[in-house]
This record gives structure tokens, sequence and C-alpha cells, in this order.
């Protein structure tokens, strides 16, 4: 009997998610099961029904994301499932902050098909996959530092309505999206307010600016 994996493939491009899903069953020796999601709701639903995964692949850019802090929350809230970033945005800067913010690997969406099958390998052997010119990392600012921390800091539900307010919902709405009541909502936003230290929307809104891609070349 080989080795099994179970992994969970968050990409919102159903062309390369299949493309994904050739790579790693045509590339692996072991039996592998993959499971998609196209969203971070999705990606969060398949997280709640269980937490063994040997590894998540996650696109920067998905719905729900907002860059950087998707890696973050599941880095936080599950840090026992290693997390490889995939992204069409190769740029040295974002490469390192995914290191930073604790990827176990990076393959660029330009990779060959043997490019992804080695770099997943090394994972889920328990090792990490880098391109080669980032093996400098870079230093991560204070307030990235602090702003990562705090978004760790925060439930999956808590993340979802955060999300939610960032994307100008109003609670009753975001009640509704959830299926919980108006009260639920404003308690997770006033705990959310808490823990990131804001006391408005739009300063919420601008904490999970500070994770978005573009921030990374600056």
């Amino acid at each position: 009997m080989g080795l099994s994996y179970d992994i969970l493939i968050a990409d919102d491009h159903p062309l390369f998610r299949s493309a994904l899903r050739q790579a790693l069953i045509s590339g692996s020796e072991a039996q592998v099961a993959l499971t998609e999601a196209g969203s971070i709701a999705e990606l969060q639903a398949c997280l709640d029904q269980r937490s063994d995964w040997d590894l998540v692949l996650l696109d920067l850019n998905m719905p729900g994301a907002y860059g950087f802090s998707g890696l973050v929350l599941l880095r936080g809230q599950y840090p026992q499932i290693p997390v490889v970033v995939i992204s069409a945005q190769e740029e040295q800067p974002v490469v390192q902050r995914a290191r930073d913010f604790g990827a176990s690997g990076f393959i660029p969406k330009s990779s060959s098909l043997e490019g992804i099958q080695d770099a997943v390998r090394n994972v889920l052997e328990g090792g990490v996959s880098w391109p080669d010119a980032s093996q400098s990392a870079g230093l991560m600012s204070e307030q990235e530092k602090n702003v990562s921390d705090q978004l760790a800091s925060l439930t999956p539900q808590q993340f979802r309505v955060l999300t939610m307010v960032c994307d100008g919902l109003l609670n009753k709405q975001i009640a509704y999206d959830l299926s919980v009541s108006e009260a639920t909502v404003k308690a997770h936003v006033t705990a959310i307010f808490r823990k990131l230290g804001v006391r408005t929307r739009t300063q919420a809104a601008l904490v999970l600016q500070h994770m978005e891609l573009t921030r990374a070349g600056h």
C-alpha cells in the first residue's frame, strides 16, 4: 500500500485548477485525492469540515483573499497544514512576503508541469520549495508584522465578516449571507475592531489593504 495525500486546491480559475490536477495526479507515485475550492469561503468550508489536509495550494488572487490575508488566516488557524502559494505575480517581493507570512513554498503560475510536481513533492515530504532567486528573505516592516499578527488572531468566521465589511456589506446583509442574526454580526464586528485596534469600518478596510499584493513591491 503506497502513500496517499489529501490536497486542497484553492484557485478561482477552473482551467488552472485542471492543469494543477493533471500535474499532481500524473506526477505522483502516491495516491492523491484532490479537492477544489474557488473562493476563500469555499476553502474555509473545506477546512471547517476537516483539518487533516496534507497540503493547501493557495492562489493569492482569489475572491475574498485580500492578498496575503488568506495565507495569514490559514497559518494562524491551521498551523499544522502546509500552504504553498500559487501566483501569476512572480516578483521577488511577492515571493519573499509569502515566505515571511509562513508559506512552505511558492509556485509561479508560469511553472512547467515538472516544476509544479517537484515543488509539491518537496513540501509533501516535509521540505520547502522556493524559486531559486528567493533565498534571501526580505525583512517585514513592523507594521506588516503587527497587521499579520492581528489578522491571525481572528477566527475564520470573524475573518469572513471582516472581508464582507470591507466589501461594503451592511450588517443585515452579512447576517443574511451567513444565516446568523444581526446581533451576532454586531458582536463579531465589535470583536474584530477590538482585535485590529480600529474604530470604524474604513479603518478595518485599510488593515486588509495592507495585505494586498500591490503593497509587496513598496
